[in-house]
């Protein structure tokens, strides 16, 4: 979603469905104009997101939280975006967290 973003693709009233939505996703659906959203597994902060944004949204698992890759705490990139409520400025925490990520993998 974010190579979307930064290559200015509309995507203007797209549906979108993806294996897990937490807050972090919710906020690029959010800024890439998404309509409708839905998660084999979502968060409850990706579902109140989206909500608040009014964007409607489906889901087959509810979750209290999106756990990281080794399942030993939250992921990184809704630790991120837990306190950001703006599209933006979470766009680019989002954007930034990323870039960190693969500068500690290589």
């Amino acid at each position: 979603m974010m190579r979307f973003i930064d290559e200015n693709e509309d995507l203007c009233g797209y549906s979108v469905a993806d294996v897990i939505v937490g807050k972090a996703s919710a906020i690029l659906f959010v800024k890439a104009g998404i309509s409708a959203v839905h998660g084999k597994v979502m968060s409850e902060s990706g579902k109140a997101y989206l909500e608040s944004h009014s964007i409607p949204c489906t889901y087959d698992i509810l979750t209290k939280r999106i756990i990281n890759r080794h399942g030993t705490d939250i992921c990184p990139m809704e630790k991120t975006v837990a306190e950001i409520d703006d599209a933006e400025i979470g766009y680019i925490a989002l954007k930034s967290r990323l870039n960190e990520i693969k500068k500690l993998s290589l």
